[in-house]
């Protein structure tokens, strides 16, 4: 009788991304559903959340309160930290991730990102190789540049 083959137990990350780290600073769907594509090919991402959370928590449907299912999904394949930004420790923590990572992913207005400190130009200081995205419904110039992506 024929022993069934072993399966391999190792908790080594497997894709074509392995070994990239993210740090994910995006909410609504535009950025999680970019590095939840890159999580899906075996990066490492680390959403980071406000206090309040990523506001998709609260789209329905659920099944429980603030996990809905859009922001369960775009949310896959992530670990997750709760960091206040506006907060000297919050901000500190995150220069220490961008440190050790890969690539740092942001989807909040320019404007917003140098209040916290937290501009390209303060996270290539901290760690120069750092690939920067960020993401925004207008663009950095033209007519509507740092307006929000929805106005009422």
């Amino acid at each position: 009788m024929s022993q069934a083959p072993t399966r391999n137990k190792s908790s080594a990350p497997a894709g074509p991304l392995a070994g990239v780290r993210i740090i994910d600073l995006t909410s609504v769907m535009m950025g999680p559903y970019a590095t939840m594509i890159l999580g899906d090919y075996g990066a490492e991402v680390i959403k980071v959340e406000s206090p309040d959370g990523d506001v998709m928590r609260h789209a329905a449907p659920m099944r429980h309160p603030a996990m809905g299912a859009m922001y369960l999904q775009g949310n896959r394949n992530k670990r997750s930290i709760v960091l206040d930004l506006k907060k000297a420790g919050g901000r500190a923590a995150v220069l220490r991730l961008a440190a050790a990572a890969d690539v740092f992913v942001h989807n909040v207005r320019p404007a917003g990102m140098a209040r916290l400190k937290l501009g390209a130009d303060d996270l290539l200081a901290t760690n120069p190789r750092l690939v920067y995205a960020s993401l925004h419904g207008f663009g950095e110039t033209g007519p509507y540049a740092g307006r929000p992506p929805m106005t009422t």
